[in-house]
């Protein structure tokens, strides 16, 4: 009977769950938040102007570490502060190109040209007279600068049949961009080109050398007439028919323009110091010092002890 009324215990295993950690809550809160932040450079990218998006891309292309030292490349400072002293991985006239080459950021230079370009497109296209001239004009952004090409058609040539003198048209165009032009500091020239087709106007000696010059003179007048300094003008030529548009017969009347060409100060001073940057001078003389020396010996002569002026 005592072992009827023994009581029965049941054991139960008391299982433990033990907790996984919240590890994984921060790799997605990480991912959401790259998430949030691709979307948000995607929505601004979409919002945002030519220039602005330009903006970024330049900043993206730039290394920390470059902008910081002033350098051309990331192996051109081994720390965020530049020293001072010579450059021993360049010479001197490599190392002025690369100094000159940093002063103005490439980006900015491009936006400031193709603002002055809208500008242009812009008053042409305000006025009903200069609207006509529109295929006739070629804006683009060369290596030198903001090139503008004024052409002549078989229809409407910008200056009377084998004269220098501006027809109306092109004298209000001219005195239309002066304007602008003259609203930044850049360096301006001045070309006048040609056809192929032998000058035909009776002046004994006068030709096509002497018309594109004289046509690219009465363009700087029309523009200083308009407003622009003639402090701004670099050089005026005339090339004749010596560089004709590309893809375009020789003898065809869109070669007969004016070019007028708004430079960088990186090609201005190229201009200005004859074919030389900063540094050249030096490099090119020491070049020649140490070509005498080599065929004189070491007591060759020098250049400033050359009678002649010649070179050794």
């Amino acid at each position: 009977m005592a072992e009827e009324h023994r009581p029965i215990i049941i054991r139960r295993k008391k299982v433990v769950h033990k907790h996984h950690g919240g590890s994984w809550k921060i790799a997605l809160a990480d991912f959401m938040t790259a998430l949030m932040a691709l979307f948000l450079v995607m929505w601004i990218l979409s919002t945002g102007d030519e220039e602005q998006r330009e903006a970024v891309a330049e900043y993206f292309r730039t290394p920390l570490v470059v902008a910081m030292s002033g350098g051309n490349q990331s192996s051109s400072a081994s720390t965020v502060i530049p020293g001072g002293g010579p450059d021993s991985s360049h010479s001197q006239g490599e190392r002025a190109r690369i100094d000159y080459r940093m002063q103005t950021r490439p980006a900015d230079v491009r936006r400031q040209f193709q603002n002055i370009q809208r500008q242009i497109e812009r008053a042409i296209q305000a006025d009903p007279v200069l609207r006509q001239l529109e295929a006739q004009m070629r804006l683009d952004l060369t290596r030198e600068g903001l090139r503008i090409q004024m052409m002549d058609t078989e229809n409407r040539p910008m200056f009377e049949i084998g004269s220098p003198t501006v027809a109306p048209y092109m004298s209000r165009l001219l005195q239309t961009v002066a304007p602008i032009l003259n609203s930044v500091d850049n360096a301006l020239t001045i070309s006048g080109h040609t056809d192929s087709i032998p000058y035909a106007g009776g002046y004994v000696g006068y030709s096509n050398w002497e018309l594109s010059s004289d046509r690219a003179n009465a363009s700087r007048r029309e523009l200083v007439a308009g407003g622009l300094d003639p402090n701004k003008l670099l050089s005026i030529s005339g090339v004749a028919d010596r560089i004709p548009l590309e893809g375009a017969n020789p003898r065809d009347p869109m070669n007969r323009r004016i070019t007028l060409v708004l430079h960088t100060e990186q090609s201005a001073e190229f201009i200005r110091r004859q074919g030389l940057l900063p540094g050249d001078a030096e490099e090119f003389e020491r070049l020649l010092q140490e070509d005498a020396e080599a065929e004189l010996g070491e007591g060759g002569l020098s250049l400033d002890e050359n009678p002649q002026g010649f070179f050794l």
